[in-house]
């Protein structure tokens, strides 16, 4: 190894810092989704320190570490090659080297194959650390004006009409705000689709190239959007971004097992609050109806003692 591939520094501004040395362990390293800036200076050190620096893209990586003077060899890791990288960064862990994992842009393992190296190095022993960072789904969310308080990220959506449909009608009834990615070719079908199966009074929000010169998001209801984008094939990177559905669907029976059992873990206010977070009912309603549950429940104890009259309901929990 050349002295000038084994120098670990990186430059921030005009100066040139030496980085620290690195325990052997796999690093996740969040990197910017757009803007270079974005980056922490932990993931910075990161990178500079790192015996290897396994990358999506190595030609795309290279931007970012040129861009702060980071000189580490970087090595391929993505989904066609890593049945056959995995093993090696694997053995590179095991032999006592720090591997960095980055992705294109974002954070590693989001819609990318690294769950199955981190699974491997786990299940190795080998010690696994999050540097994190930007986020391309938690940034959409945060802009997007929806409820972040309960969110699921669903990644890519099935190209062929039937699975789509069929996967989005599976989230229909998700009492989150969902979130996608797509690419600009297929954002008016998937919109589209989106009314179809989820209705297009849904509030939702389009984030395109975040953090980048021409970043736009764009709010409104799933079909105002679906219309928008249907005349307007946008370029850049989507991410799609679809409220709760603000009418539940949830059937009388499944909100009161919803309710009796919430009340067995916290208070009745409470229990009524955390339903009404997650089916989109009053507090108040689903207050009253908890207590009438209740009283129905203390009436029917009164008359159920059992046959031996030893075992009964009395008033207190236990393991039986």
């Amino acid at each position: 190894m050349t002295g000038e591939s084994a120098k670990r520094s990186y430059v921030i501004g005009q100066t040139e810092i030496s980085a620290r040395p690195l325990e052997p362990a796999l690093y996740l390293v969040a990197t910017p989704i757009g803007n270079l800036a974005d980056i922490t200076l932990r993931a910075i050190e990161t990178l500079a320190a790192a015996d290897i620096v396994a990358c999506e893209d190595t030609r795309v990586s290279r931007v970012l570490l040129d861009r702060y003077g980071i000189r580490r060899r970087t090595t391929a890791y993505h989904e066609h090659n890593a049945g056959e990288a995995g093993p090696k960064l694997i053995a590179a862990l095991l032999a006592g080297q720090s591997v960095a994992l980055i992705s294109d842009a974002g954070t590693p393992l989001i819609s990318d194959p690294g769950y199955r190296l981190v699974g491997e190095a786990l299940d190795q022993g080998i010690r696994v650390v999050p540097i994190p960072g930007p986020s391309a789904p938690l940034a959409a969310l945060t802009a997007s004006g929806l409820p972040s308080d309960a969110f699921l990220f669903a990644g890519f959506l099935p190209v062929k009409t039937g699975q789509r449909l069929a996967r989005l009608e599976a989230l229909k009834a998700v009492p989150a705000t969902l979130i996608f990615f797509e690419s600009p070719r297929r954002l008016a079908e998937t919109l589209s689709a989106m009314v179809e199966a989820l209705g297009g009074a849904r509030k939702a929000a389009i984030g395109r190239e975040l953090t980048k010169t021409f970043e736009e998001i764009r709010t409104g209801s799933l079909q105002s959007l679906a219309d928008h984008y249907a005349a307007d094939t946008p370029k850049g990177e989507i991410v799609i971004c679809v409220g709760p559905s603000e009418a539940t669907a949830d059937a009388p029976a499944d909100i009161d097992r919803l309710l009796l059992s919430l009340a067995a873990e916290m208070p009745a206010s409470k229990a009524a609050a955390e339903a009404a977070r997650m089916t989109g009912g009053q507090k108040q309603a689903l207050y009253r109806r908890l207590l009438e549950l209740k009283d129905i429940g203390t009436r029917g104890d009164t008359g159920n003692k059992g046959d031996t009259g030893k075992e009964g309901d009395t008033g207190k929990d236990g393991d039986g």
